[in-house]
């Protein structure tokens, strides 16, 4: 296991990271080096969140052509702050704050464009809401005593990238629905994303309870 991916084990409770955790960790650390070290993390936090901002933009101007390399890009500078925030050694715990608001923000925002492509609002308001309780729920465990992150589920902040993108790019190929189906794409998406959501929580839950200590520290 290489030095990246020991940083990211420990940052996640002990998870080994899987073969494409693995790929990923190391295009990252190949993004990760020269002028790009010298970026504040909390700067590239900023720029995920301005670039789906971006996203949101392409889409309601009806070009979801623009939408899938800006949602890609959100997806690398969201593994850019915390990768340079461990090799220069400015990692901190307003940081991991930052990045967090950062997510939930881009959260917001991925659903925005899935509004924007077509998505039923009631389906992207569900999906959003089970990320939401999803980040809560590990939040509080975490914060009465569970190491790490308690699970990497199905439901990670990469998946949804993944679904918005392809949501996207389908939209831009085949504008007419899904070949053979007929199904709008955003509606397609937005309840895989809902689907994908319930299956992420049920795994956090089953994590959170192998997990968390039986109770307080002593003291407390």
């Amino acid at each position: 296991m290489t030095s990246d991916d020991k940083g990211w084990s420990e940052l996640h409770g002990g998870v080994q990271p899987s073969l494409l955790v693995r790929g990923w960790l190391r295009m990252v650390r190949a993004l990760c080096a020269g002028p790009v070290t010298r970026i504040p993390p909390d700067a590239l936090s900023a720029a995920g969140v301005l670039t789906l901002g971006l996203a949101w933009v392409a889409a309601a101007r009806g070009l979801p052509v623009l939408v899938v390399p800006l949602v890609l890009l959100a997806g690398v500078f969201d593994g850019l702050d915390g990768a340079v925030a461990l090799q220069t050694g400015r990692a901190r715990p307003l940081g991991a704050v930052v990045d967090a608001v950062a997510d939930r923000l881009g959260d917001l925002l991925l659903g925005a464009v899935l509004v924007t492509l077509g998505a039923p609002l009631g389906w992207v308001v569900a999906a959003l809401t089970l990320v939401l309780l999803l980040e809560y729920l590990r939040a509080r465990a975490q914060s009465v005593g569970m190491p790490g992150v308690g699970a990497v589920t199905v439901a990670e902040r990469p998946t949804r990238l993944i679904l918005v993108g392809v949501a996207a790019a389908g939209v831009a190929v085949f504008p007419a629905g899904v070949p053979g189906l007929g199904w709008d794409w955003a509606f397609g998406l937005a309840v895989t994303w809902t689907a994908v959501g319930v299956m992420g929580m049920r795994q956090l839950i089953v994590g959170i309870r192998r997990s968390i200590p039986p109770r307080f520290p002593q003291g407390r």
